[in-house]
């Protein structure tokens, strides 16, 4: 299999993520209303914006950085700093968005928690903010020690990956519970495939291909930080 350069690769890896930001916007935008934050169908419209942001784009950002080339190298402790905050933030915007939701949801009398794009959702910001709770506490506090860290690593990696996929898995079935809702009693139905049907099944292919190339991109040997670099018990 070709060897190919990371940082070639994160050109159109980083151009897809812009894609995924602006066909979400544009989506609320254009055919859904725009932004508000006052309980309103236009405070909906924040809960698909901050979720595909930070639970999609910022946590694919996080994932892949220490398949940065100068993180392959040198000390850790900063690219684990970059790493968290990152995390941190993705995590921030996700609850902001549940926030939006779960308030529009109060506004209008419509009950949570009953759709299988719920469950999922909550399960994935849940699960994200154990992982980033217990990789806080094993990778960045000086004092959690060295046997620790390489016990708990092989889990933080495949719940890091779950996590992502959990979380495109989320965003593509809030995308199409949200057309069935929205065109139901609309002037062109969803099965009859209106313009807005079309782009935004067109978002939920960019998230899951955005998806699929960090889950590639962390599954890639070559692109990986040699563990013999990793100075952990040092830090």
């Amino acid at each position: 299999m070709l060897d190919l350069p990371f940082l070639p690769f994160c050109v159109p890896l980083g151009g897809l993520g812009l894609a995924c930001l602006a066909f979400v916007g544009a989506w609320c935008q254009r055919w859904r209303g725009g932004f508000a934050w006052d309980g309103s169908a236009q405070m909906f419209n924040w809960h698909p914006t901050l979720m595909v942001t930070g639970m999609v784009v910022l946590y694919g950002a996080a994932a892949l950085a220490y398949r940065l080339p100068p993180a392959r190298r040198g000390p850790k402790l900063p690219w684990k700093a970059l790493h968290g905050a990152l995390a941190l933030a993705a995590f921030v915007l996700a609850v902001l968005g549940l926030v939006a939701v779960f308030r529009f949801h109060e506004r209008r009398g419509t009950p949570n928690m009953y759709s299988l794009h719920s469950w999922l959702g909550l399960a994935t910001v849940l699960l994200f903010s154990c992982q980033w709770l217990a990789g806080f506490g094993a990778f960045l506090l000086p004092w959690a020690p060295a046997r620790l860290r390489s016990l708990y690593k092989p889990l933080h990696v495949f719940f890091g990956s779950t996590i992502l996929m959990l979380a495109v898995a989320s965003c593509v079935s809030g995308i199409n519970e949200k057309l069935f809702f929205s065109l139901k009693n609309g002037t062109t139905e969803y099965k009859l495939l209106p313009a807005e049907a079309v782009f935004a099944n067109t978002l939920g292919l960019l998230i899951l291909l955005f998806g699929v190339l960090v889950l590639g991109a962390l599954a890639r040997p070559s692109w990986k930080r040699p563990d013999a670099d990793s100075p952990d018990s040092c830090q």
